[in-house]
């Protein structure tokens, strides 16, 4: 018989195999927390997400932050500053959004023609 795991686990799974099911994730989860302000979830999924990337010291060492402040910035203790930028957004009626960065190709090909 098939041990089942919990639904975060089989999340971070999913999420990790998958960039575009991982973007879209951490899109709705602040989607979510834009309309209800319900921060906690908002944390949680961001944590997630984190995890299925590699968790916080594979982040911290593909964004040079170091583990300890990259793990108080995913705690509810800096909340306000989240909570913060929601109001200025909603007062301004503009919104977040997370989406891949279309990636440049910066290679140069340099091509000559013989003669």
């Amino acid at each position: 018989m098939m041990e089942m795991g919990n639904w975060r686990e089989y999340q971070i799974e999913r999420l990790a195999n998958d960039r575009e099911a991982a973007i879209d994730y951490l899109q709705l989860t602040l989607e979510e927390y834009l309309v209800d302000g319900d921060l906690s979830f908002f944390l949680k999924g961001l944590q997630t997400f984190v995890e299925s990337q590699g968790g916080v010291s594979e982040f911290s060492k593909r964004t040079s932050i170091e583990p300890e402040i990259f793990m108080e910035a995913l705690s509810e203790a800096n909340a306000p500053l989240l909570d913060m930028l929601r109001s200025i957004l909603n007062t301004l009626e503009c919104r977040l959004s997370i989406e891949p960065q279309v990636r440049v190709n910066t290679s140069l090909e340099i091509t000559t023609d013989s003669p």
